[in-house]
C-alpha cells in the first residue's frame, strides 16, 4: 500500500539539515515478488550513485538509508544486498525476520477484527504490477486477510516458507549480518501492534553479536507508526537522535 510521497515534516528535516534526499518507488506486493522488490531497491541505489551526481548533485560515497515499517525492512535488506555498502542505516519499525512466526502464522491481534474473506482479499487486489496506490482502495483488506491467516509471506515471497524456509533465508536481514554490515539505528515502540518490537530486539543482539554499531531506540507505549502521531516537541526529540546518527556518518567532520 501507498506511495513514495515522503511526509513534509521529513522532507523538511532532512533538507534544511543540508542533506539530499530521494525518495524512491519499488513495486508493491503481492503482484510483484520479494526478490524483485529487493532489486527495486538495489537499483535505486545503483541510480542515486551513477546518475545522482550529475541529476541533483549527490555524494555516491555518503549514501544513509532511511525506511519505515515494510521501508524500514527494505532498509536493514540494504544493508545485506547493496554494495558498496551505505554508510548508515535506519530503520523505523522494521524488521529481520520475514518468516518468523509473527508473519508466517495467525496474527492474534489482527484475528480480533472481523474476518476478511478470500473472495474480498483478492478482489481488493488486481494483476497489473504497481509501485504506488494513491486513489482510494482496498489493499488493505488483502493485507489484513494475509495476516489473519499468517500467509504473508507466502503471497510476497511466491513460496511456503512452511515448505521451503530455505528460500526466505537470503531475504531475512538477521540471517544475513557480517562484520562488514553498515552502522543501524533502529527506532520502535513497545507497543506496536503490527511488527513486533521484539523484531528490533533480535536486530540490535544480532548487530551486537556481529561487532556492527548500533542504535536501539525504543519509545514507551509508543504504536506502529509513532513518528507520525507525535506532536513537534516529541518528534524533534525522535528527528534530533535520527540526525545525529546520520550526521556521524555521513559527515564525521562535520
Amino acid at each position: 500500500m501507498g506511495n513514495r510521497v515522503l511526509p513534509e515534516r521529513y522532507r523538511d528535516l532532512y533538507v534544511q539539515s543540508g542533506y539530499t534526499v530521494v525518495s524512491v518507488d519499488y513495486r508493491l506486493a503481492p503482484e510483484t515478488k520479494l526478490p524483485a522488490i529487493v532489486d527495486d531497491v538495489k537499483d535505486a541505489c545503483q541510480w542515486i550513485r551513477e546518475e545522482g551526481p550529475g541529476l541533483f548533485n549527490a555524494d555516491p560515497h555518503h549514501l544513509a538509508i532511511i525506511g519505515h515499517s515494510a521501508g524500514g525492512y527494505l532498509t536493514l535488506m540494504a544493508g545485506c544486498v547493496v554494495k558498496p555498502h551505505p554508510q548508515a542505516l535506519v530503520s523505523f519499525y522494521g524488521y529481520g525476520d520475514i518468516i518468523g512466526a509473527w508473519y508466517s502464522r495467525p496474527d492474534p491481534f489482527y484475528c480480533r477484527q472481523s474476518p476478511v474473506s478470500r473472495e474480498e482479499a483478492y478482489n481488493a487486489i488486481g494483476q497489473k504490477v504497481i509501485s504506488g496506490s494513491n486513489e482510494p482502495n482496498d489493499r488493505h483488506r488483502f493485507y489484513l486477510y494475509c495476516r489473519q491467516k499468517g500467509l504473508w509471506p507466502k503471497e510476497i515471497g511466491g513460496r511456503d516458507p512452511h515448505v521451503e524456509p530455505e528460500f526466505f533465508y537470503p531475504f531475512c536481514p538477521i540471517r544475513n549480518i557480517s562484520a562488514e554490515y553498515p552502522p543501524t539505528m533502529l527506532l520502535h515502540g513497545d507497543n506496536d501492534t503490527d511488527v513486533p518490537y521484539e523484531q528490533s530486539v533480535m536486530m540490535a543482539d544480532a548487530l551486537s553479536h556481529a561487532g556492527v554499531e548500533f542504535e536501539l531506540v525504543s519509545i514507551p507505549s509508543g504504536p506502529h507508526g509513532f513518528d507520525f502521531l507525535v506532536g513537534d516537541p516529541e518528534f524533534s526529540k525522535i528527528s534530533s537522535r535520527v540526525l545525529k546518527f546520520v550526521d556521524k556518518h555521513l559527515r564525521p567532520n562535520y
